[in-house]
């Protein structure tokens, strides 16, 4: 597999001018909000020495990612190796894959070392290591992987007191591997409620990497890397000593869950839903519109917060939050509005044909439901331009 410019995966088109008043649904994207975001985080990790691994799976845009760059391609996360494959082929070299390792992919990693890449694998087990041992000496390229640690049960990972990391290692260098380092996700810190909480998540992450770092070089592997990441601990670790990158994704747009948390504001939310109304139910207290859940998909994750957000939050065209408006249900095609429970404030009125904005419970999943960004011209309020993700595995 060649990753040459003239070979290099597809996107569906690159970044390009908007032509006309696009259809709704829409997913509408404020640049001046995601750069203010991203300098917000590059700007704290610098303050504690430590770079950035962006993970790209939440944009999924090579247009977000030059962003982050400053047009340059430099070192990312991904989450599916379509995203590597696309990244790589426009000149992004240095890649973590930071999803648990399906053997069979591996064809596809030894792919893109051979194109130049220095990609990165994440494993748990004996299994993968032995998997991933065994393509390196079948092939002769050295693999490098990292070994997931779970430090707070929130999906998977080897728990940081278990020999088996050491294990996992002794497999990957014996096979001609590369045992580079370990890999922990903090993702039990969206439950966190308070800033104490966050930033003691983030402290603990960050202690246990260390720690079981420091377990594999007594045992005489290097392990030069432990790489911890979460967008709320992120935000909130107050040390990374012994740490040498931090990932997170979902800060450069935000979301109504990262809102919820405290990791950010509503004001910080850099994308929207733009949906028609299409009509209305008086004696229900609704208002229907043309975005169901195909549009801001189904994810609930306010659910479990002190506050629910429904669906989403429903802001006018023009920005100004629309009083205890939410996005209370939804079906394939149709979205229900209705005022807040409990709350006194009236049903506004929004006639047919009228826009407006759903602001996503989850970016990451609300991405995933569309192709293309509308981007918003701050100075015009126009959309000025179209940026493509990309979709796949």
């Amino acid at each position: 597999m060649s990753l040459t410019q003239d070979a290099r995966p597809a996107l569906a088109g690159e970044v390009r001018p908007a032509e006309g008043q696009p259809e709704t649904p829409f997913l509408l994207v404020d640049p001046e909000r995601v750069a203010r975001n991203v300098a917000r985080l590059r700007s704290r990790l610098a303050g504690l020495g430590t770079p950035l691994r962006p993970h790209v799976k939440t944009a999924k845009s090579l247009a977000v990612a030059r962003l982050l760059f400053d047009g340059e391609p430099g070192p990312i996360t991904v989450s599916t190796l379509r995203e590597a494959e696309v990244f790589a082929a426009h000149g992004y070299s240095d890649i973590l894959y930071a999803v648990g390792l399906a053997p069979h992919k591996l064809d596809r990693v030894v792919a893109l070392h051979r194109a130049g890449v220095d990609l990165q694998v994440l494993i748990d087990s004996v299994a993968q290591a032995e998997a991933v041992a065994a393509v390196s000496t079948r092939t002769g390229v050295r693999v490098p992987a990292l070994i997931e640690v779970d430090c707070d049960g929130h999906r998977s990972g080897v728990r940081p007191d278990d020999p088996v990391a050491v294990r996992i290692a002794e497999t990957l260098e014996r096979g001609g591997a590369e045992a580079r380092g370990v890999l922990l996700h903090a993702g039990g810190s969206y439950h966190c409620r308070s800033r104490a909480e966050l930033v003691a998540a983030a402290e603990h992450e960050r202690a246990t990497g260390v720690r079981v770092a420091e377990r594999l070089r007594a045992a005489g592997f290097a392990a030069p890397v432990v790489s911890v990441g979460s967008t709320p601990t992120a935000h909130f670790a107050a040390d990374l000593t012994g740490v040498t990158e931090v990932r997170a994704g979902n800060f450069v747009f935000f979301d109504l869950v990262m809102a919820g948390i405290g990791v950010c504001t509503v004001d910080d939310l850099a994308m929207s839903v733009v949906v028609t109304v299409i009509g209305h139910q008086p004696e229900r207290g609704w208002i229907v519109t043309d975005g169901g859940w195909m549009a801001t998909s189904r994810d609930r994750g306010t659910a479990q917060q002190p506050v629910d957000q429904g669906y989403g939050l429903v802001a006018r065209l023009d920005g100004p939050l629309c009083p205890d408006l939410l996005m209370t249900d939804a079906s394939q095609e149709h979205g229900i509005l209705t005022v807040r429970p409990g709350s006194s404030a009236a049903l506004p009125e929004l006639p047919v044909g009228t826009r407006v904005r759903i602001l996503p419970i989850h970016a990451c999943a609300t991405g995933a439901q569309h192709d293309e960004y509308q981007v918003l011209d701050p100075a015009t309020g126009a959309v000025a331009e179209v940026w493509p993700r990309l979709r796949g595995w």
